[in-house]
């Protein structure tokens, strides 16, 4: 698995208060970051503190960090690595669906789903599978998506609407918003129709938020 190398969490006043003294009394050299209570980095690793309450290390050295600072000393609690055991639902069986592109000009808009269990998820686990904006090589999402497709276990469906039918589409509906509802309902019929192929049964389907309302 690829070292954690961002990370973000919630601090009380108090643990705030302990974890700039502890940055302080361990050499970290301080700096000003707008909206920040507090910035602070040493080596390989970059923490700050948000006055929202809000903190995040980053850096190749953010895993070691959490591990032998931030759990133990400022949080005193311990969830890095035991993600799914404090929160089995992370492993639920599930439908994911998602859209790429712009079919009025661009195009092709495409939407595609998944099914994933448990199995899935710990084959992806050290695969590097993550979301594609993070990503900059276009061979490496090629990689990627020749991977996901072979993974025994998972489910995957495409609906691709290129130039022509997005227009037509667009024409009909009037909403880019009820277009892409239409196109990730598709995607959950289409994979629902595969439902044999799902073991166990999927829990959920999930879908990114398109629209406020």
């Amino acid at each position: 698995m690829q070292p954690l190398t961002s990370h973000t969490c919630k601090l009380t006043d108090a643990q705030a208060s302990a974890l700039e003294e502890y940055l302080r009394s361990h050499d970290f050299v301080f700096r000003e970051v707008p909206y920040a209570r507090f910035a602070a980095g040493k080596e390989k690793t970059q923490v700050v503190f948000y006055e929202s309450g809000k903190l995040v290390v980053q850096g190749k050295g953010a895993q070691d960090f959490i591990e032998f600072v931030l759990e133990p000393n400022i949080l005193q609690e311990v969830k890095l690595g035991y993600e799914t055991v404090l929160n089995p639902e992370l492993l639920a069986p599930r439908i994911g669906v998602d859209e790429s592109g712009k079919g009025d000009f661009f195009g092709p808009l495409c939407i595609a789903g998944v099914y994933i269990n448990p199995e899935v998820i710990a084959a992806w686990k050290t695969a590097g599978i993550k979301d594609s904006k993070n990503i900059s090589s276009d061979k490496r999402i090629a990689e990627l998506a020749k991977l996901i497709r072979g993974t025994p276990g998972c489910v995957h469906s495409v609906v691709p609407i290129g130039n022509e039918a997005y227009n037509r589409l667009y024409a009909k509906m009037k909403s880019v918003n009820t277009l892409l509802a239409w196109g990730h309902a598709r995607v959950i019929e289409n994979l629902m129709g595969l439902s044999h192929r799902m073991n166990p049964p999927p829990m959920r389907a999930i879908s990114v938020q398109f629209a406020l309302d």
